[in-house]
């Protein structure tokens, strides 16, 4: 049997001109069923993906290369995934702005673009390196246009305990939360060369996922979904489940610190006002940036207020490192010490120094 034309060539003789959907948002909130869909309608997710596993038994729908570069370049900047620190943006913010990073994605993405023109790159890390997405689409040709994936905090805190073993507790996770989801707002605001950006309610999805990805389509000029086949539209109605929603919760449930329980209900209530219609403007924008400056004063004084608590899981570690040394017949050494040389090598002289002054450890330059 002859294998049906895709639509957007049915539609677009001519062709399209090239585009690259990044799906932005919190781990489990629902960014794996949003790129799955689209994928489905016929956008392509570059090869090869990440295998589905028993925490997304229908698969995530994100490539393999990005999130083992994201992974390595989180690594790097010793931040977490899901990183409640303000200042760890800085951090990723350094990488992003290097230019062999920039060359090193443009060249990775511009190959994929001979299997379609129209492509979705999503991972729960994306959001970190959004700058650097951006800048390395254009220089592909192609246009950069974001969907940020919006899920109760609640359900998201919820859903990370459940699949993922969380064992940071709750407020870490909604102080995550938090602190992911300004940023990302942040990082997808107009920009020279972007084509737009969107904002998507996980209830909306599996409520009524024709109309919620038909006016994403539409909101981001994607020929692929606009013009997508009866035929696509069955396998996506196969594909979505109701019961995907697993894990429901409310904000009370988490029994967060009050400020930071207000924080989050404020973040939320505002984020759902940007997946209105017309909701997106410059006088909420305002408002995301009044609430990040209360969220970098909310975490720096939980900081000030729990440095003893930090003091003491250092010395816990270090101790725990040296039992483990005395247990296998080691000499005493300290943590650092035991990495071999050839990674310790591999880290870049500001990130080693910067571990030995949090260690307590910074080398005497004098000779």
């Amino acid at each position: 049997m002859t294998e049906q034309p895709r639509a957007i060539d049915e539609m677009n003789p001519d062709g399209v001109p090239r585009k690259v959907l990044f799906v932005a948002g919190a781990g489990r909130s629902g960014t794996s069923t949003l790129a799955g869909i689209v994928s489905r309608l016929g956008m392509h997710v570059p090869l090869p993906e990440v295998p589905p596993d028993d925490s997304n038994p229908r698969g995530f729908s994100e490539p393999q290369w990005v999130v083992d570069v994201h992974d390595e370049w989180l690594a790097e900047s010793l931040v977490q995934v899901s990183d409640s620190r303000p200042e760890a943006w800085f951090e990723t913010g350094r990488i992003s702005s290097r230019e062999p990073a920039r060359v090193r994605v443009s060249e990775w993405l511009e190959p994929h673009f001979a299997e379609h023109p129209e492509l979705v790159v999503k991972d729960p890390r994306l959001s970190w390196f959004l700058g650097l997405w951006r800048v390395a689409a254009i220089r592909t040709g192609a246009t950069p246009v974001f969907a940020t994936m919006l899920r109760a905090p609640a359900e998201v805190v919820g859903s990370k305990q459940k699949y993922y073993a969380n064992k940071l507790g709750s407020a870490h996770l909604a102080a995550s939360w938090v602190n992911m989801l300004l940023h990302t707002e942040r990082a997808t605001r107009q920009a020279e060369g972007d084509g737009g950006r969107v904002f998507v309610r996980y209830e909306d999805l599996l409520t009524d996922w024709v109309r919620t990805t038909t006016a994403l389509g539409h909101a981001l000029d994607l020929q692929t979904i606009i013009h997508t086949r009866s035929d696509q539209i069955r396998e996506v109605h196969r594909f979505i489940d109701p019961n995907l929603r697993r894990v429901t919760s409310t904000l009370d449930d988490l029994a967060l610190p009050r400020r930071l329980h207000d924080l989050t209900g404020q973040t939320w209530e505002e984020l759902n006002r940007l997946a209105d219609e017309g909701g997106d403007t410059t006088e909420r924008q305002a408002t995301f940036d009044q609430l990040r400056e209360e969220y970098v004063d909310l975490y720096e004084e939980a900081a000030a207020i729990s440095r003893s608590s930090a003091e003491h899981a250092r010395h816990q570690a270090r101790r725990r490192a040296l039992a483990e040394a005395a247990a296998q017949g080691e000499p005493a050494r300290s943590l650092a010490d035991r990495v071999p040389h050839d990674v310790r090598a591999a880290i870049p002289p500001s990130v080693r120094r910067g571990v030995r002054k949090a260690l307590g450890r910074e080398r005497d330059d004098q000779p």
